[in-house]
């Protein structure tokens, strides 16, 4: 509901005050030309939702390095991608049963429903052993970078287990709240008995912010890669003067 500014009001009871004919017509003129202020939810909307976010070009500084990996790594060519200076928009998949088979990917943020406004990411593999390790920084509007976590705790306590696609055997999952890792971080751990190696991945959110990593690199899962790298870029995240809390 509309409400008039006091001006408006004001200037409608001059025009039915007795006063001369010329003054009230005058009083009139000034009604109909009053104009009421912006209201606090028009300027609110007018505001730009990605004010304060990092786009992909920045989002890409704070990716650890080539000499972050071990040796025999290469960048995998394409799997390098940001989303430039643009912002995309975001979006939020309905509560459902989640895509376990999600987690076995660089890309297994994508596991919460919860999309971002920008990113940037890559993918490094050993072509001797086929072992990958990918990293990933995504920037979400207002509170989503926290519900991406809880949403994290939430998927890989219902995705008990999920069937690999190649080798047709049963992949555990196992999950866990990973303190002392950016504002707030979970682990996934993935194995399978027919695998050389499982996977480790973590997400941690840094401010609006949440790095992902996956690595299957050495004989503990992936893990130690996985922790030395996530805490690498949390480390330059923060380093970056643009970075929103």
């Amino acid at each position: 509901m509309h409400i008039p500014s006091r001006a408006v009001r004001a200037a409608r009871l001059l025009g039915v005050a007795a006063l001369p004919l010329a003054l009230a017509a005058c009083g009139s003129a000034d009604a109909s030309s009053a104009t009421a202020p912006a209201s606090p939810s028009s300027v609110s909307a007018a505001k730009d939702p990605d004010a304060g976010l990092l786009t992909g070009a920045q989002l890409k500084k704070a990716l650890a390095p080539a000499s972050s990996f071990a040796a025999g790594f290469t960048l995998t060519p394409g799997g390098a991608r940001d989303t430039g200076d643009t912002f995309t928009s975001p979006s939020s998949a309905a509560a459902a049963a989640p895509d376990c088979a999600k987690l076995n990917g660089t890309g297994w943020i994508e596991v919460t429903g919860v999309s971002g406004v920008s990113f940037a990411q890559n993918d490094y593999v050993d072509k001797n052993t086929s072992e990958d390790v990918a990293q990933e920084i995504d920037a979400y509007r207002g509170t989503a970078s926290a519900d991406v976590l809880k949403g994290l705790a939430r998927k890989a306590a219902a995705c008990t287990g999920f069937t690999d696609s190649d080798t047709h055997s049963k992949v555990k999952v196992a999950g866990a709240r990973t303190p002392g890792v950016g504002d707030a971080a979970y682990t996934v751990t993935l194995t399978d008995s027919a695998w050389e190696n499982g996977a480790t991945l973590i997400a941690a959110r840094v401010g609006t912010n949440v790095v992902s990593v996956m690595s299957t690199d050495g004989h503990d899962d992936g893990a130690a890669t996985a922790r030395k790298l996530v805490r690498e870029v949390v480390a330059s995240l923060k380093s970056l003067p643009q970075t929103s809390s």
